[in-house]
C-alpha cells in the first residue's frame, strides 16, 4: 500500500507489524484496533501474554478470562492500567439488542468491559474476556504515516484472533492466511541471518 491517507481503517482491523518495524514495543506484534477517529487511534497488542496471572491482580475477574489466564501487555501507554475486552454471549451468532451490564460494544459482539462492574453481574453475559495492561496509541495521522512508511500491514480480524489460546503464534497465523505474497512473510525468521 503506497498511500496511507487513502486507507480506510476500521475498529476491529488488525495491524500486523512488518519485518521492518524493529521498535521493541511492537516488533512482530498483532494489534487490534479498538478506536479510531480524527484525533488518533487506540488498540491492544494481542500476542504479548505476560507471566502475571489475572488472579494476582484482578482475582474477581480471573474465572472469566480464557486460556492463557494471564494479563496481556496491551502496549506501552499506561502499562499500569487494566483494559478489558470481551465478547457478549452472542459472539459468533446473530446479534441481539441485549447488552451485558458494563459492556460497550465496539464491533460485532466485541466490546470494552468496565472492570468496575461487579463480575457476578457482567460475567453471565460474557462469552470471552481478555485483560490487557496498557494499550497502544497513535496521535492524529501518526498511524496512517506509519502504515504509509511500511511499518504495518492492515488486515481484517477473525473471531479467534482476540481470544485464541496460542497468542505467541498469532503473528505467523494472521500473515499465513493472507492472500498472495503477504502469506510468505509469515515464514520469515525473526533473525533473517538464520534463513
Amino acid at each position: 500500500m503506497s498511500d496511507g491517507s487513502a486507507l480506510r481503517l476500521e475498529v476491529g482491523d488488525l495491524l500486523v507489524a512488518t519485518p521492518s518495524l524493529l521498535d521493541p514495543n511492537f516488533e512482530r506484534t498483532v494489534v487490534l484496533l479498538l478506536d479510531i477517529d480524527d484525533d488518533g487511534a487506540l488498540g491492544v497488542v494481542l500476542n504479548r501474554p505476560s507471566s502475571v496471572a489475572v488472579a494476582e491482580i484482578l482475582p474477581d475477574w480471573s474465572d472469566l478470562t480464557g486460556t492463557p489466564e494471564v494479563l496481556f501487555r496491551g502496549g506501552p501507554v499506561s502499562p499500569d492500567a487494566a483494559l478489558a475486552v470481551g465478547a457478549s454471549m452472542t459472539f459468533g451468532m446473530e446479534s441481539t439488542d441485549i447488552e451485558p451490564l458494563g459492556f460497550r460494544r465496539l464491533y460485532d459482539d466485541v466490546g470494552i468491559v468496565d472492570l468496575e462492574t461487579p463480575p457476578e453481574l457482567a460475567g453471565p453475559m460474557l462469552a470471552h474476556l481478555r485483560i490487557f495492561a496498557g494499550y497502544a496509541g497513535w496521535g492524529r495521522e501518526q498511524l496512517r504515516e506509519e502504515i504509509r512508511t511500511g511499518s504495518w500491514y492492515v488486515v481484517p480480524s477473525t473471531a479467534g484472533d482476540l481470544f485464541g489460546t496460542d497468542p505467541l503464534g498469532l503473528w505467523q497465523r494472521v500473515l499465513r492466511r493472507q492472500p498472495g505474497e503477504l502469506a510468505w512473510v509469515s515464514t520469515r525468521p525473526a533473525d533473517p541471518t538464520l534463513n
